[in-house]
């Protein structure tokens, strides 16, 4: 059975004001949330693996512990800004679903940062982060939040591919 990366940031499922704060294409909180969850299945199968660069969700315990049992994939949470928000420890995650939570960056293969918000000082890395939504920093930045990627999870693979070769 194949196994496939997958990378995505700033969801903010449950979140209506982020649809008129990042003027996103939806006319109410349940169809953002209904397409983030259609996207997010089509693209990311029981066996892969997605990277979420924080800001998930909004919403209480049961809700999110509901939310995390539809979506496919092993599901690694790096916080970001409003989960910390929710919930500092990482713990808490874990209790709702997540399946590997850090607080802080991660280095991948080697040559890459993942983290929420983008990072100052990355050196040689390039870094692929979130929090900026529909902006984008030049240099070895790579904005993966929701309103870059069509509302969708971005093959990490493939992105890990095309950057490489553009540094």
């Amino acid at each position: 059975m194949s196994h496939g990366n997958y990378i995505i940031s700033d969801t903010h499922f449950n979140h209506k004001n982020v649809i008129k704060y990042c003027n996103r294409p939806f006319e109410s909180v349940e169809e953002m949330n209904r397409k983030l969850i259609n996207n997010w299945n089509s693209t990311v199968k029981k066996t892969d693996t997605i990277y979420h660069l924080g800001d998930f969700a909004f919403g209480n315990k049961e809700y999110i512990i509901e939310l995390l049992s539809k979506l496919n994939g092993k599901k690694i949470l790096i916080m970001g800004n409003h989960c910390r928000r929710i919930k500092k420890n990482p713990s808490w995650w874990i209790d709702v679903g997540f399946d590997v939570v850090y607080q802080y960056p991660v280095i991948y293969n080697d040559n890459f940062i993942l983290s929420h918000e983008p990072v100052d000082e990355i050196g040689r890395f390039i870094n692929i982060h979130g929090h900026l939504h529909d902006k984008s920093i030049d240099g070895n930045y790579h904005n993966v939040c929701v309103e870059n990627a069509n509302y969708k999870p971005i093959n990490l693979d493939k992105l890990i591919s095309r950057l490489g070769k553009e540094v």
